[in-house]
Formats: C-alpha cells, structure tokens, sequence
C-alpha cells in the first residue's frame, strides 16, 4: 500500500510534466524546441557523429601519417576519418554546423544523406549549403517551421528588396528585384496568391517606387491600394490604353540611357551605363513595378476585334519583360491559371519570366507551366499542397533551385492603411496621371461629447 501511494506521489507530477511538455510541443514548438528539443539534439550529435557519418558513408580513409601515429601510440583500431566538425551554433528554430569535407568528397554526398542525418539526430529537417570549396554548413531545423509562420527579426532588406514569406529551412524569402526582375505566380483560389501580393506592394509601399497595376477583377484586389497606386486598370479595355503608356515610358528611358552613353570622350568608365541603375541618383528615373492580377482575363476573346487587341497587349507585354529591366520597370504576373492554351504568345511570356511562384493549383498542367521548364520534382511538390495549409507555396529560378515557402497571415485593412500611410511616397509620372485612381475619402466620425445635456424640465 506504501508502494502503490509513493508511486502514485512521484507518477503524478511525472505525467504533468509529460502532459505539458507534449501540449508545449503542439502549440508551442519553438519553445519547447529551445527548452528540450536543443539540448536533445546537440547530445545526439556529439555523442553518435563518428559513428552516423561513418554510417552513411562520409568517411574516408585515414592518410599514411595518421595510421602510422596511431599505431604507434596506441592499440586503438584505425578508424575511418570523418569530414572535421566545426563549432555547433544554436538559433531558434535549429542547429548550425559547418563540415570541412575530407579529400575525396563533395557537398553532394552530404546533401544525399541529409535524411539519414536527420533521422539520426532527431530533427525536423536536414539542409546542405556550399559556404566555399571544402566547406558546407548543415542547417538543421527543430521543427516544421510553415505550420505557424513567424519571419525573422532580422531581415535583409534594401532597394527593391521585400521579405514576403518563410522558406522551409527557416531562412527568410526576399523578393529582390534586382536580382530576378520579372516573376510568374500561380495559385488557385484560397490558395494564398492575395496575401503574397499583399506583402509585395506592402513592402514596396514603403519604398521609393512607382506601383502600376492591372487588375481585371473590376479592381477588388488592387483597389485597396490605390493609395499607394500610380496607375490602376481594372478591364482589359483600360489595360490596353495603360501598357502602350508604360511600353513609350520605357523608351523614354532608353533615350536618356542613350544620351547618357553619348558624353564627352574624357568620362571615366565608371559613369557610363547600360542601364537606370548606372545613372546619376539625380538623373535616375523612378524604379516602376507592374502589377497584373488574373493574366488569363487579358489572353480571353469574344470577337476579332478582341483578338486584335489581345495581340496587341500580349506583345507589349512581352516588350515590357524583354526590355523592361534596364529601364528600371518590372513585372510581377500573377494568375490562377497559365498555359499555352492561352493563346499565342503565352509561353514566350513565360520564358522571360525568371522567377516562378507556384501555389496550390488545380490542375497539374498549370504547375508544369510554372515550374516544368526549370525543376521537374518542383511540379509533384506543388500539387502535393494541401488545401489545409493556404499560402504554402513553392518558388524557384530559372537556375533550378526550389524551395518550399509560406506566406505569413496579413490581413486587407493592415495592406491598405500602410498604403495611405505611404501615399506622400507616390512619385510624380506625367504620362501616369491619367490612369491614377480615385482614392475614396475615409469618413469622419464626428468627435463624442464628454458633456452631459441638461435634462429637459417642463
């Protein structure tokens, strides 16, 4: 009877602690991750490192010196050697380690293990970088990071530079438009396409540059925006008034890049230029982001004279994404659906499109549109989205590398009021003024008296 209550005494705050640490884990991964899953792990991988790599053949032979050493000071069987281990950095959500590979091996050979590794330590996730010749650093994550996302405090951010979600190996993903200047978004509806658009013109909002969009759904999700607007089509009969507008704003710049390449023999080569960015920052025009929601509404006909008009748009379209990055103009397509169904023109849209950003679609042929021409395993990971998990997405380059991204939760009215708030940033573009949208007024509520009224006496 002792027994049973001493038992019932210790068992009782055991299964307390076990209910919390498991509720912890659910609700709350990365405390728990920082609590019991970090010391776990790292005991894990100090105490079985020789024995997994030399498991999942990261090991090579000994060099002569070596053997001749150990023999000669000890009894110890010469043991294969392992790629040296560098110093175990914690973060919030993993592990950071760097391998300086033995003669012999490669960083393939340790990306082809990475779930072996992971097994092996008890994490989430295993990911293989290159940080120089020699050298890799395994990122390993605690946790599914895109359950709940939560972006970094810290994020780089510059000119053209928008973190807009979280990838898969808890690094954050940056639209740089710099680097990848036009980019395809698909997804389907309730896919989460509107909110990575939000947090595209959000962050860009805050920056000084010109926002141009076309939006065929009458405007109900750019409309919001019009702030922080410089133009807005909202049918395919203004788009085509709008994009001939942007196309001649384009070779207005090439005219100044022109004049600025002519200059007197003496100019150093330093300040002669190929593009926007080589200019003076006083004689720079105003970076233009293109916004075009629902693509497939611009390819659609009824009548011949619709297909003239779709020809015509089409084609400056792809003048734009051909030769828009010199002049400092970028587009950013999105749509539920794309392919070469669409019409003519449709996949020669598509190849000057560098980035690619496929939500959940539905239908494979339009993942394949997105993502077949650069990485065919990226196709099977985007139709394995489910519908649960809306602004899981997968996003790659025409270089090949993919990754699962995930957009944070950012609601319409938090969109909107950071675009009236940066509205004095709208630059001052002629030949925009005419698109430029109505900004509705926001109502007054008149202010409440803190003054009781007398009451009414006979």
């Amino acid at each position: 009877m002792a027994d049973l209550t001493t038992l019932l005494e210790v068992g009782g705050p055991l299964a307390a602690l076990g209910g919390g640490a498991a509720y912890t884990r659910a609700k709350h991964p990365a405390v728990y991750w920082s609590a019991v899953g970090l010391p776990i792990s790292t005991a894990r991988l100090l105490g079985s490192y020789s024995s997994v790599m030399e498991a999942c053949g990261l090991t090579v032979a000994p060099s002569r010196l070596r053997v001749l050493a150990v023999k000669a000071t000890t009894n110890r069987e010469v043991r294969p050697v392992p790629p040296r281990r560098g110093l175990i950095r914690p973060t919030s959500t993993g592990l950071r380690i760097r391998l300086r590979l033995a003669p012999g091996q490669e960083p393939a050979d340790v990306a082809a293990s990475a779930e072996r590794l992971r097994h092996a330590w008890g994490v989430h996730a295993v990911y293989v970088t290159t940080v120089k010749p020699g050298v890799v650093e395994l990122r390993l994550v605690g946790y599914d990071v895109l359950r709940r996302v939560r972006m970094p405090r810290k994020v780089a951010d510059g000119p053209l530079k928008v973190p807009v979600a979280l990838r898969e190996d808890a690094m954050p993903f940056v639209r740089d438009y710099r680097t990848i200047p036009h980019q395809l978004t698909l997804g389907a509806t309730l896919s989460g396409k509107s909110m990575y658009l939000r947090h595209l013109i959000a962050g860009l909002a805050r920056q000084p540059v010109a926002l141009v969009g076309i939006d065929c759904k009458r405007g109900v999700e750019l409309a919001p925006f019009a702030a922080r607007l410089s133009a807005l089509a909202t049918d395919p009969e203004q788009a085509a008034e709008l994009l001939p507008v942007l196309v001649k704003e384009m070779e207005d710049r090439y005219d100044l890049i022109k004049a600025r390449q002519g200059i007197a023999p003496d100019t150093p080569d330093e300040e002669i230029t190929s593009d926007v960015w080589g200019l003076p920052e006083k004689q720079r025009p105003m970076p233009i982001v293109l916004f075009v929601d629902e693509v497939a509404e611009l390819f659609l006909v009824a009548t011949k004279k619709d297909e003239e008009r779709r020809d015509e748009m089409v084609t400056q379209l792809i003048r734009l994404a051909q030769l828009g990055r010199a002049a400092g103009i970028y587009l950013e397509v999105c749509g539920q659906r794309f392919g070469a169904e669409l019409g003519k023109g449709a996949t020669m849209l598509r190849a000057q499109l560098t980035g690619r950003v496929c939500h959940r679609v539905n239908d494979e042929a339009s993942a394949k549109m997105a993502l077949g021409d650069i990485a065919p395993e990226a196709v099977h990971a985007a139709c394995a989205i489910a519908p649960e998990r809306p602004g899981l997405a997968v996003a790659g380059d025409t270089s090949g590398g993919w990754s699962r991204i995930r957009t944070p939760y950012l609601s319409l009215g938090a969109a909107a009021e950071t675009c009236r708030e940066s509205a004095h940033l709208v630059p001052d573009l002629p030949a925009l003024k005419p698109f430029r949208p109505d900004v509705p007024l926001r109502p007054v509520e008149p202010p409440v008296s803190l003054v009781k009224p007398r009451p009414v006496t006979d």
